[in-house]
């Protein structure tokens, strides 16, 4: 029987000169081991719905036909795709170009991440305000109904000029020149995703029926936020999550998952697996891409259940356009069947609404249009964590 932790011996109160900071320590190595699940890590009974141990029927892309030329097979792909995205928003993509031994080198390097001392996972911690860093369990921004899992966060900026060295020069300037290897892992495995990311916008784009460059041409200038996620093994993992249900406010995911499986999207009022393929990427739509459709396609609940006896690891590319680009879906999916859905808003307000005023969970979007409408009303200080 493993020994009992209260919460409180995770979740450290920030010291008097750090106000309102908060501490987290998340070590995989005395968490694995406890039986009596710390509160912060409990969530709600309505929210533990038992998978359905069914799997969701989501199409598999060849991306490759983009660049045969085969325009059968291209509008074949294409019809695949709105199918889906219109019911749940999730894909897999195979003949996506990124050399399988880049993610199993990716792999590794996050086993050496996770597995380094505590102390120096968190001096690269993720400061408020930032996206960037290393975090376990949420502990630097919520309370309760953590999740169970490290993560780390980093940026690639297309726009800036160090673009092609913005991921190395993170790990090397936060973790040390010892990184660099890490750092040139990484840095390849980012472009690989922007590389990806080019075909499936265009993809995307056929598949609405707009110009087949707009979505790629309108991300041209955005930026990728990469994270490589832990989930250590839970005894008591019935009444936890890796991540709760949540539609995430980005644009695109590009997700690659070991082997362990876990993932789960809510279709068809159950909870359904995502079946894992070493040799595929899961696309899903977000928030602000549903938005760029006018609705039509579909960001979906979506969650990670945590295994009792293994690890699970995932790395999760997120897709945003610039900060200060309007967000406006092409004229051509507006008519008077379908009216515009949506005001024109940025991906920096939307962004700093989920990470100051709203905790990302399900209709984010649908909360965040509400919460422009009353702002100027509402009190300076009326903040909340929903």
């Amino acid at each position: 029987m493993g020994e009992s932790l209260s919460g409180a011996t995770l979740i450290h109160n920030p010291t008097p000169e750090v106000e309102n900071d908060m501490m987290s320590i998340f070590d995989k190595h005395l968490l694995q081991n406890i039986s009596e699940l710390p509160k912060e890590f409990q969530w709600p009974a309505e929210q533990l719905v038992e998978t359905s141990h069914e799997s969701l029927n989501e199409p598999l892309i060849d991306l490759g036909v983009l660049k045969t030329g085969d325009e059968v097979a291209i509008a074949k792909a294409a019809e695949l795709v709105r199918n889906a995205c219109m019911k749940h928003g999730f894909f897999q993509v195979i003949n996506h170009g990124v050399d399988l031994d880049l993610i199993k080198s990716a792999y590794e390097e996050m086993d050496t991440i996770f597995n380094l001392p505590m102390s120096q996972k968190l001096s690269v911690k993720k400061k408020e305000g930032s996206q960037e860093g290393y975090s376990g369990g949420h502990g630097d921004r919520f309370s309760s109904r953590l999740p169970w899992k490290e993560i780390l966060t980093f940026i690639n900026d297309y726009n800036k000029v160090s673009s092609d060295s913005q991921v190395l020069d993170y790990f090397v300037s936060n973790f040390g020149p010892q990184f660099q290897h890490t750092g040139l892992v990484f840095q390849k495995y980012c472009e690989a995703l922007k590389e990806i990311s080019h075909s499936v916008m265009e993809l995307l784009a056929i598949s609405l029926g707009v110009d087949r460059m707009h979505y790629k041409e309108f991300f041209d200038d955005g930026y990728l936020v990469m994270r490589v996620n832990s989930y250590p093994p839970c005894l008591d993992s019935a009444h936890t999550f890796g991540t709760g249900p949540h539609t995430d406010p980005t644009s695109l995911t590009f997700l690659h998952q070991d082997q362990v499986g876990g993932l789960e999207v809510f279709s068809d009022n159950k909870w359904l697996q995502v079946r894992p393929r070493p040799d595929a990427f899961v696309i899903n739509i977000g928030d602000t891409f549903t938005a760029l459709t006018n609705g039509i396609y579909k960001s979906c609940l979506h969650r990670v259940l945590v295994n009792k006896e293994v690890q699970r690891k995932s790395m999760s590319g997120f897709l945003d356009p610039r900060g200060d680009k309007v967000l406006r879906a092409p004229e051509s999916l507006f008519s008077k069947d379908a009216p515009r859905k949506y005001p024109d808003f940025t991906w920096a307000n939307f962004l700093e609404f989920t990470q100051k005023h709203h905790r990302a969970e399900a209709n984010t979007l649908d909360v965040y249009f509400s919460w422009l409408a009353s702002s100027k009303s509402a009190p300076a200080d009326s903040t909340t964590e929903v």
